[in-house]
């Protein structure tokens, strides 16, 4: 097919647009990784001759017609020609090539075997990609059937057309490039590179342009049209869809978010509606503010409506389940058989039983008529079909209720007229149930396609017109969450699991909590003749009694699927973590039994195979098998192998030191444990390995005490007994040729004494060859020698050393040797002979010895590191069971050595590993602490510097032990030559940007390292490893060592030791390989400003080669325009300044939606590789994990189940959790969800999501499907989970992996956490809403759905009902007691009692924490071993983790309710600082008034009005047994603030703070005072969510709000006034009280406001006269009624509660009494009740500070984890602070 038809001339066009493609590059043009701008430049990447054959491919612009307008210079490539073509920018160019070329280099690099010719582009990696890239995009022409316009044949025998194929992946990266905001709507992009790709495919081919005759051209060209006529018009209307949505406020139903913008493209009214080129005038681009409804396209997809209904549209085969059984469970249970198959044998049970249907339709009939009225708005002329599917199916669902009816009542009819069951009874019985099967069939045709998961995938994959007809009555089609279901065994696995939970589930609720309560109900509903004490609206039924009885079991037995699911899911994931080998090795002590291993499982795991062709094949698979089982369990010895393999000795040796020289500079080991940890390099002749000294320690003491013991034992006896110990065979022989060599060395060589040194080793050895030694020597003498040469090495280790005692010493040694060594005892002349002894005594001049010594130089540093490791070998009598010394090392070591026997996939060479990038999203928090931050201190007199030298106390003696051996004199210095050596320190141990950064680089540090060991030859492994002992002392080893300058240092910046190896290929290799992109939203405003933070990130980015930063930049061009560029920049170390590298244009504001999601998006276009890693600022990482991160990636190309992962989900480590207990709370916590949580959502359960930070993605995948977070406003608030829901509806797959971790910082106060909390359970109030959530729901199987609901909104919706479950208990008491049914139902109430014991027992061990700590005690065994578990377990206990847990309970359960009732969730910043400071109340009172403490009074009202009036109360032992649990939950909430806040408990604190907190209330303040200052500018915030919610939000609030008047209509019955009335008019009367209250309130205000300023004493007289009038009343009620004292004080109880309410509700009708005079009133009301709730929480607070040693105890329980370590942590919290620095 010839391209070229005709081509006529091009059209001269003097109006050259686009200068800058036209001229070239110059070669010292800025790049980003690799120069291709000049192929010939010396640049370390550009030895792959892959990058050059790519290069060449682009620039094959061929035959192809050049564009009409642009003058075409040579150097350009496919990419400019697009460019000049579609009008694409040039920056966008520039960084799309080099993503292109990178990507498809490392792609041809991995092929094995590589092609027949390297240096041209291979065709099967070219269609590998373009296929991978386009997959969405084939996918989504396949849904809406339309024909791809991608013009290549895929099948194999096709011509490969590289040209054509290189034009469609780089059009579709162009677009992507420039999409701005529109990457977050996928089909969108589809939608324009459908219509491109087709204009692209006309010039390919040549069309001529009907209309004009001429060559078709492209409906948008010209500079950066691309961005001005296809991305801003679309840009521009979701900017206005979100302006419409007043900052996310409006309800989300009236505005269109990202979603329902994609949502538009998939439907085929894209095609006709938007045309090509976009049409402005379509009804798209109306929007919601546009005023013209008509036209306004609206919601797509799907309608977000804000009720708690959400919750059973999304579940409803859930809720269907649990009330279908409840109600058979009643119905069965009210027969009180023992067995509930003894009651289904009766016909009469089987016939009510089927009555289940009934409530099943009826269910059926409500979720119908709740999707209609959702839904409604999606209706328009354009999609009629929704709007008939919603009609017809609530009349199907109606019409099933009265077909039940029917045939119901005739079963019925028949039996009762034959009153009995008369076989036509049964026939009609028979009838029903098939009726019912017909009802059924949908569901049997599920549960066959579950069977089946393959024939289900391929009906909802398939395009084909008729399955979407056969599926169109069940579910709309949508283009995500088709094709779900996992492959069989996947599906028996998870299965089973949920069949065994619910089996429990249902047996426990049927015998412990429905059958129970039959016999209360009964006696409850038999109970006649009631002697209520009020007036009973409802005459002769205790109906409202007995539903009261049961709302809190129906409560529990909706919720408690959820403990369940708790308990069993910690053992399976402890099962899943045993198979997989985790915490096999927890200690060094158990490393040690494994080190010898150990060397071959880093060659095994880290070190690549030779590259086999079958690799994959099932043999290799079952060799793999065997060898990792030999390596776990020790069989075949390994290391014998190692030893005659020296390579890979000094492999392991390189890597292993890397590591321990690593912990030396993070400075978590001191300078001597660096020496005990690392492998020596080999010299001196040693034969066999030398083991780190801390394994071989105590080994020679013992071998030597064998020895004397077996005094007349054979050699081989005694060798085999030594050597029953590896180690110690070692020790043995390196010490005896340590001792060789030292003593050869520090003699002069041609000397007498040096012959004799020689005669005698040769006489040992010889010896010991004909197995002889302990024949010839007497080894009783050895202690002798050996406490004689521990002398000698002492004397040599000293600084200043003395030959003369040198001497003494050898000549001691000698002695010995002479005179006891030998069994046969030699004359003096026979030792001469044997040149033992000197040959003539004259010749000594003297004494021996004396003129034979020459020690090295005392810079020798090689010979003196090993006299000194002889001195450890010879002298060490502990077993070293405490090195390292610091925690955190050992952790790591035992991590990192326990998971290389966990199963991993191979590591290939560096070279064929998959590239990768890391993205941080960074917006203002710390960089590094400035010496201010250091230094300043807080209230209690404690500095950032002098908290972290307390909490890191070891550290911070390594690390000024590190700075002593660079060059500090005095201490002082640390502050002036050694400053920015002292902020990092201190930034290392915060949650700062720099140590993200110092974490993230070591990937670029172990790939340098790796290349290195993958390239290098035995020499250069041989000679590297002497290189490194001699010069590790000399070089700098700190990366941030402050006097190097940065000229000095070339592109080769390493900062390790490593670095003087590498020969300059490994840094092309690593850049090739790993990128990481911060994107620091406002550093461009940051350099503006001169903010520091700008300068800090500039030096991160000078320290660090493979760092970029990319920001927004903000340029005006007129007086209120701004023009916004996504800028890519890095520093460059020849110019010695920052360059900028690429700018790319945005179509307006970066900031539509929520702000993390969309700083990631902008920065995405410039990352590179196959997978992106996304880290957050609070995250760190280790240089030993880093080694496994090539393995790590290879998971890519495995299946799990039936599909590769799309998302890696790595293991988590919290760092914070030593700081405080609450921090340890925090921390175990989130360790069980992060490690045993995931474990099982991964395997077996598949629902794994992603739940933020290091998880691995697949990032083309995710690119071209709507990128790594969503960004909606407000509905994605939890950004990053609605990655893994997007990736599990469009089909990915999610696996989580445990042998390699990332380090993560977590909150540590209180206040922190709570917020944090809040933030999370706000988010998934939102998710509820969200048509994510919907569609899981709806599209996945059963069982996959009931794991996804009890992992995400589930779990925080069962929290909310535990909660509820309180409220519905305590309230129903008090109704029974007030009522006085529980008085007249006394005679029943053991029954009754019994019933609700087995619920509140329940209710408690969920408030105890038991669905987070059982996971926490399981995963803790696992990794830690059973004892330790139990022990942390118990501890935390003392620690009082219940009270935190309860607490954070109630913050979950408010925050998530508010959210799904008004909305109002938001992002909160918690800040990551250091908590050691005391919050003052007024702050916690603001945090926690509304969400605990009014909760809690509210709690303990009904608690203490309980008390009073039930007559059960009279018996304590029966009140505290019932109400135990809730005194809890009440206690906690009011003091949880207090215990966990330093100095909650000073007496002097707490009186400053109560004067704070009155201030605060009576603050008047200005219009501007913040919520801080002024207590009436907290109110009205606290009220926010009340002003955006819908008509129903306030209902239901009004409706919640009116139990507070139940007080007073129970209480009031029970005054003395009331005089055993039970009249309606005493109710009535009673709130003449309330209305006094507020005239007399009403009337001192008045006078206050008019007398009190001037004429005081009116106002004066005016208080007398009321005070008067009320005395006269009390005293008139005491004499003509039956009115007590007592009354007044119970009153208070009833009215105090009636205010309450009003007042709420009065906020709730804000709008219509804002502007009247009730309005003030009602502020000034409200600031008595939040003065009188401040004092009832500050009284117990203030009457524990009073009690003596009260806060130190709390002070005991808060920072109990740090005391262990022998912290001075009193010292910290009073501030009493010495002076060292």
């Amino acid at each position: 097919m010839s391209y070229h038809r005709q081509r006529p001339p091009p059209s001269p066009n003097p109006s050259q647009t686009r200068p800058s493609p036209a001229t070239p590059p110059l070669e010292s043009d800025p790049y980003n990784i690799i120069p291709i701008h000049n192929l010939l430049a010396e640049h370390p990447s550009l030895r792959f001759p892959e990058v050059r054959a790519i290069t060449t491919a682009l620039r094959a612009v061929g035959d192809l017609r050049k564009p009409p307008h642009n003058q075409w210079a040579p150097h350009m490539d496919l990419l400019d020609w697009l460019a000049l073509f579609f009008g694409f920018q040039s920056d966008n160019v520039r960084n799309q090539r080099e993503h292109l070329v990178l990507h498809l280099a490392n792609a041809q690099m991995r092929l094995s075997p590589p092609p027949d010719n390297i240096d041209a582009l291979d065709a099967a990696v070219l269609r590998k990609f373009r296929k991978k890239l386009l997959r969405n995009y084939t996918s989504w022409c396949s849904y809406l059937g339309k024909k791809s316009n991608i013009w290549i044949s895929d099948r194999r025998e096709a011509v490969a057309d590289h040209r054509r194929e290189l034009l469609y992946v780089s059009l579709f990266l162009l677009i992507w490039g420039e999409s701005a905001n529109l990457r977050f709507v996928p089909e969108c992009i589809c939608f324009i590179f459908h219509n491109m790709a087709m204009e692209l495919n006309k010039i390919l081919e040549d069309y001529i342009d009907e209309n004009t005759g001429q060559p078709v051209q492209p409906s948008i060209s010209g500079e950066n049209a691309f961005l001005n006529c296809v991305v801003k018009p679309i840009y521009e209307t979701i900017r206005a869809e979100v302006e419409s949505s007043k900052n996310g406020s409006a309800p989300h139903s009236v505005w269109r978010n990202y979603d329902d913008i994609n949502e538009y493209f998939w439907s085929k009214r894209c095609f006709q509606k938007l045309r090509w080129p976009i049409d402005l005038g379509s009804n798209f681009f109306v929007t919601s503010e546009g005023g013209a409804r008509r036209k306004h396209v609206g919601k797509t997809g799907f309608v977000e409506q804000r009720s708690f209904w959400n919750l059973l549209r999304s579940f409803d085969r859930l809720w269907v389940m649990l009330v279908l059984f409840l109600q058979a469970a009643i119905i069965v249970a009210w027969e009180e058989r023992k067995y509930p198959w003894d009651a289904l044998q009766t016909r009469d049970v089987q016939a009510k039983v089927l009555t289940v249907f009934f409530t099943w339709s009826g269910m059926r009939f409500l979720q119908s008529v709740l999707d209609a009225g959702m839904q409604y708005s999606l209706v328009s002329r354009e999609t009629l079909g929704l709007g008939v599917r919603m009609v017809m199916k609530s009349v199907v669902a109606a019409a099933w209720i009265l077909v039940f009816g029917v045939f119901y009542g005739r079963i019925w009819a028949q039996k009762n007229r034959d009153r009995r069951w008369s076989p036509e009874a049964d026939r009609r019985l028979v009838t029903f149930l098939e009726v019912a099967l017909v009802f059924i069939l949908p569901e049997l045709l599920a549960v066959v396609l579950f069977v089946i998961p393959w024939i289900r995938n391929f009906l909802e994959e398939t395009n084909l017109k008729i399955f979407y007809m056969l599926t169109w009555w069940f579910q709309g089609r949508t283009f995500v969450g088709r094709g779900l279901r996992e492959g069989l065994l996947d599906n028996i696995k998870y299965t089973l699991f949920w069949i065994v939970v619910l089996a429990t589930k249902f047996l426990f609720s049927y015998f412990l909590q429905v059958k129970p309560m039959i016999a209360p109900t009964k006696a409850l509903l038999d109970l006649k003749n009631v002697d209520y004490q009020w007036y009973q609206l409802f005459n002769n039924s205790n109906r409202l009694a007995v539903g009261l009885l049961w709302l809190p079991v129906v409560l529990i037995y909706l919720m408690d699927i959820q403990i369940w699911y708790s308990i069993y899911s910690s053992f399976v994931g402890a099962g899943v973590g045993l198979f997989q080998h985790l915490g096999e090795i927890r200690n060094i002590e158990q490393l040690r039994l494994r080190f010898q291993f150990f060397a071959s499982a880093i060659q095994f795991n880290l070190m690549p195979e030779e590259q086999l062709l079958n690799a994959r094949g099932m043999r290799n698979r079952f060799k793999d098998a065997i060898h990792r089982l030999k390596l776990r369990y020790g069989l075949g010895r390994p290391y014998r192998k190692l030893e005659s393999s020296q390579v890979e000795a000094k492999r392991f040796a390189l890597i292993w030191n890397e590591i321990v020289l690593i912990f030396r500079e993070e400075d978590i080991i001191s300078d001597r444990e660096q020496e005990l940890l690392e492998l020596p390099q080999n010299s001196w002749n040693v034969r066999v390995i030398r083991w780190p000294c801390f394994l071989l320690c105590n080994e020679l003491l013992l071998a030597l005490s064998q020895a004397k013991e077996l005094l007349d034992a054979p050699d081989k006896w005694l060798w085999y007994k030594i050597c029953k110990n590896e180690y110690r065979r070692c020790a043995v022989i390196e010490a005896y040729d340590c001792i060789k060599h030292l003593l050869l060395e520090i003699i002069k060589g041609n000397t007498e004494e040096h012959s004799i040194m020689n005669i005698f080793f040769q006489e040992i050895d010889h010896s010991i060859e004909i197995e002889k030694f302990t024949k010839t020597f007497n080894m009783a003498v050895l202690p002798q020698l050996h406490s004689q040469l521990i002398k000698l090495v002492q004397l040599l280790n000293k600084p200043k050393k003395d030959p003369t005692q040198v001497v003494n010493a050898l000549q001691a040694i000698y002695e010995i040797a002479k005179r006891d060594l030998f069994k046969d005892k030699r004359s003096i002349d026979q030792l001469r002979e044997d040149g033992l002894a000197p040959r003539s005594p004259a010749s000594t001049q003297g004494l021996l010895f004396e003129n034979a010594v020459e020690l090295p130089n005392s810079d020798n540093e090689t010979f003196y590191r090993q006299v000194r490791r002889l001195h450890t070998i010879l002298t060490s009598r502990d077993s070293m069971h405490d090195i390292p010394v610091n925690l955190e090392a050992r952790r790591r070591i035992a991590f990192f050595s326990n998971s290389l026997f966990m199963n991993m996939p191979h590591a290939p060479q560096v070279e064929k590993m998959m590239a990768f990038s890391v993205l941080t999203p960074y917006y203002s928090e710390e960089v590094i602490y400035s010496k201010e931050q250091l230094k300043s201190e807080n209230e209690d007199g404690i500095s950032i510097l002098y908290y972290l030298q307390t909490i890191y106390a070891d550290e911070w003696k390594n690390f000024m032990e590190r700075m002593r051996r660079e060059g500090m004199v005095k201490d002082t210095e640390i502050w002036n030559t050694k400053l920015r050596d002292l902020r990092l320190w201190a930034s290392y141990r915060g949650q700062t940007l720099s140590r993200t950064v110092r974490g993230m680089m070591y990937y670029y540090r172990a790939l340098k390292m790796l290349a290195f060991l993958d390239s290098a030859s035995e020499m250069d492994i041989r000679e590297g490893s002497q290189e490194l002992g001699s010069m590790r002392r000399d070089s700098g080893l700190d990366g941030y060592s402050s006097e190097r300058s940065p000229s000095s240092r070339s592109l080769s910046r390493g900062s390790s030791s490593m670095g003087l190896l590498l020969k300059g290929h490994e840094y092309g290799t690593a850049l090739m390989k790993f990128t990481y992109v911060v994107a620091c939203q406002i550093y461009g405003t940051q350099k503006a400003k001169k903010d520091p933070h700008a300068e800090e990130i500039l030096y991160l980015m000078k320290n660090n080669e493979a760092l970029r930063v990319a920001y927004v930049d903000e340029v005006s061009t007129g007086r209120d325009e701004k023009e916004f560029y996504s800028v890519l920049v890095k520093y460059d170390p020849q110019l010695e300044r920052e360059v900028e590298i690429y700018r790319v244009k945005l179509p307006g504001p970066l900031k539509l939606g929520e702000g993390k999601p969309e700083n990631q998006n902008h920065a995405i276009i410039f990352t590179r590789g196959d997978a992106v890693q996304t880290i957050d600022m609070n995250q760190d990482n280790y240089f030993e994990e880093a080694l496994k991160m090539r393995n790590l990636l290879e998971e890519f190309r495995r299946y799990y189940g039936i599909r590769k992962p799309t998302i890696l989900g790595v293991r988590e480590h919290i760092f914070t959790g030593s700081v405080s207990s609450l921090a340890w709370f925090m921390s175990a916590q989130e360790t069980s969800f992060v490690t045993l949580g995931q474990r099982v959502l991964a395997n077996p359960l598949k629902v794994r999501m992603h739940y933020g930070h290091p998880d691995v993605f697949d990032r083309f995948w995710f690119m071209t499907r709507g990128g790594i977070s969503k960004a909606s406003r407000v509905i994605n608030i939890s950004e990053d989970i609605f990655a893994g829901f997007n990736c599990t509806l469009r089909g990915g797959n999610v696996t989580h992996h445990e042998y390699i971790q990332v380090g993560k910082g977590r909150d540590v106060g209180l206040n922190q956490v709570s917020m944090f909390e809040a933030k999370v359970a706000s988010g998934n109030g939102e998710q509820v809403l969200s048509r994510d959530i919907y569609r899981l729901g709806h599209r996945l199987d059963f069982f996959r759905m009931l794991s996804f609901f009890y992992t995400t909104v589930g779990f925080f919706f069962n929290t909310m009902v535990v909660i509820l479950t309180v409220y519905a208990f305590l309230w129903g008491r008090l109704y029974l007691a007030l009522s006085g049914v529980e008085d007249s139902s006394k005679a029943s109430s053991t029954n009754n009692n019994a019933a609700l014991g087995a619920i509140l027992n329940q209710q408690f061990i969920i408030q105890l924490g038991l669905f987070t700590a059982l996971p926490m005690i399981v995963e803790n065994s696992l990794e830690h071993g059973f004892l330790r578990a139990i022990w942390d377990f118990l501890t935390m206990q003392l620690q009082l983790s219940s009270v935190f847990y309860t607490f954070s309970m109630g913050t979950r359960a408010h925050y998530f309710g508010r959210t799904i009732l008004h909305g109002g969730a938001k992002y909160r910043a918690t800040g990551r600082g250091f908590v050691v400071e005391h919050k003052g109340f007024a702050e916690n009172y603001r945090l926690y008034a509304r969400s605990h403490f009014v909760k809690a009074i509210e709690l303990g009202l009904i608690l203490v009005v309980y008390a009073s009036h039930s007559p059960i109360a009279g018996n304590t032992f029966v009140y505290i047994a019932l109400t135990i649990t809730s005194w809890f939950l009440v206690v906690s909430w009011i003091m949880a603030p207090f215990v966990f806040n330093p100095s909650g408990f000073d007496w002097l604190k707490t009186v400053y703070d109560f004067d704070d907190f009155m201030n605060w209330i009576w603050f008047r303040g200005s219009v501007f005072a913040k919520a801080e200052q002024s207590w009436e500018r907290w109110w009205y915030e606290e009220q926010d969510h009340l002003r955006n919610t819908g008509i129903w939000g306030k209902i239901m609030e009004i409706i919640l709000d009116l139990r507070f008047f139940f007080f007073q209509y129970g209480i009031v019955y029970q005054l003395n006034i009331a005089a055993g009335s039970t009249s309606i008019a005493v109710y009535l009367l009673s709130w003449i009280y309330v209305f006094v209250a507020f005239a007399i309130y009403a009337v001192i205000a008045f006078a206050r406001v008019k007398y009190a300023a001037k004429e005081h004493i009116y106002y004066r007289l005016v208080q007398f006269l009321v005070i008067i009038l009320a005395i006269l009343v009390i005293i008139a009620l005491l004499q003509f009624t039956k009115f007590t004292f007592i009354d007044i004080f119970t009153s208070l109880l009833a009215f105090i509660p009636t205010g309450w309410g009003l007042i709420l509700i009065a906020q709730v009708l804000r709008p219509f009494l804002w502007s009247t005079l009730v309005w003030e009133s009602v502020v000034s009301v409200a600031r008595l009740y939040d003065i009188m709730f401040g004092v009832l929480v500050m009284v117990p607070v203030a009457l524990l500070s009073w009690l003596p040693g009260f806060q130190s105890m709390q002070t005991r329980i808060l920072f109990n984890e740090a005391f262990s370590r022998g912290l001075r942590i009193n010292q910290l919290v009073a501030g009493k602070k010495s002076n060292d620095l």
